[in-house]
């Protein structure tokens, strides 16, 4: 994990009154994420609240789509062994993408739940992708034709691809330079069989026109635009950096 967001926000009106984010400069254990966590809270009276509702969002790589047909619970290790390094006494936890016929299986971190259990009480938890791959499907399940959706964090991004409306590739990649973050797009494109000159490509998340990671993308990538969807909270100019968050905005 390469960080920490807090978003609060008033639940009938959606708008928000506190936002922060802590970004490591390394990747941190889940034990440091803890020891980080409880400084951050400890140190911050915003977040010393009983809160009515709680969400967390879990940003990680191990996690695996599969089709809710084919998933048993029982057997949820077995989806993540074979793509992700996960230990025997893992807690795996799914998330059910409601209409869509699909489940994200993957590893939360216990001692935060733990923590925030402890700290706020009962609370809900998702996977990061459940999340993007609900909020794309949504609006996307009668369109017709290839759309590539391109989620960036930091170091990282979300690749996701429909056909028609359905689900053809999800996955995340790690990226260090803008030639990392071009090369995975052309490549999962050339696999696909998709003509970067046309095929409708739309971005979001932590990228702005100004970025060198964009402006790589659209000279190699022509039809390309920044996502455009309602935003679920209200922010003011106060937080303007949380508008790059794209999951706080949209989160179930």
């Amino acid at each position: 994990m390469t960080g920490l967001s807090f978003l609060v926000s008033i639940l009938d009106t959606k708008e928000v009154s506190f936002f922060l984010e802590k970004k490591f400069d390394s990747h941190y254990t889940p034990e440091s994420v803890l020891f980080a966590l409880e400084q951050i809270v400890a140190a911050t009276p915003e977040l010393q609240e009983s809160f009515e509702q709680v969400t967390v969002i879990y940003a990680t790589d191990v996690y695996s789509l599969v089709p809710a047909s084919l998933f048993h619970e029982t057997k949820a290790s077995d989806y993540l062994k074979f793509n992700s390094k996960i230990l025997a006494n893992d807690f795996i936890a799914n998330d059910v993408i409601e209409n869509h016929e699909m489940v994200v299986v993957y590893v939360p971190y216990v001692n935060i739940n733990n923590y925030l259990f402890d700290r706020f009480g009962s609370f809900q938890y998702y996977h990061a992708t459940s999340i993007l791959l609900k909020s794309i499907l949504d609006v996307e399940k009668h369109t017709s034709g290839y759309k590539v959706f391109v989620h960036v964090l930091d170091n990282t991004f979300d690749l996701t691809v429909l056909q028609d409306g359905k689900l053809q590739l999800c996955n995340s990649y790690p990226y260090k330079t803008t030639e990392d973050f071009l090369y995975y797009i052309l490549f999962c494109m050339e696999q696909l069989k998709l003509n970067p000159n046309s095929v409708e490509t739309r971005v979001c998340g932590m990228i702005t026109e100004t970025d060198a990671i964009f402006e790589i993308l659209y000279k190699y990538i022509r039809n390309v635009s920044f996502l455009q969807k309602d935003s679920q909270v209200k922010a003011s100019s106060t937080y303007e950096g949380m508008q790059q968050h794209f999951l706080l905005n949209h989160h179930l």
